[in-house]
């Protein structure tokens, strides 16, 4: 069965764009395997709460902060992005690439960021 990879990580993304925990773990719910495991640079989770409270730590450091992707490629439950940081005024603050992967079902089981450390 096809899914709808870019579908699952648009809703992934706007999970970092979501300012309430309540908003991301509703998001959560619809993108994210229970057991999906989150790394970029800067930390390596694996569990929904420890990833919700790095988001919001996210927004804390970057008030508005959220990603536009920018280029999506996908295939055998694996997912390739390119996408830009940007600001609540939607200046672009960095950019960087992710991968992703994707359990039967179409939801993320992980999610790779690679971008410069600040």
């Amino acid at each position: 069965m096809e899914h709808n990879y870019e579908g699952t990580w648009e809703i992934y993304t706007s999970a970092w764009k979501a300012e309430t925990a309540d908003e991301k773990r509703a998001l959560f719910e619809k993108c994210l395997a229970p057991t999906s495991h989150y790394t970029d640079p800067m930390i390596s989770v694996t569990n929904h709460d420890d990833f919700i409270a790095y988001m919001l730590d996210f927004h804390q450091q970057v008030p508005g902060g959220h990603f536009v992707t920018t280029y999506f490629q996908a295939h055998h439950n694996k997912s390739i992005a390119r996408w830009e940081m940007k600001n609540s005024e939607g200046l672009v603050l960095g950019e960087g690439i992710s991968y992703g992967e994707y359990n039967d079902e179409g939801k993320l089981i992980a999610e790779t960021g690679f971008f410069e450390s600040p």
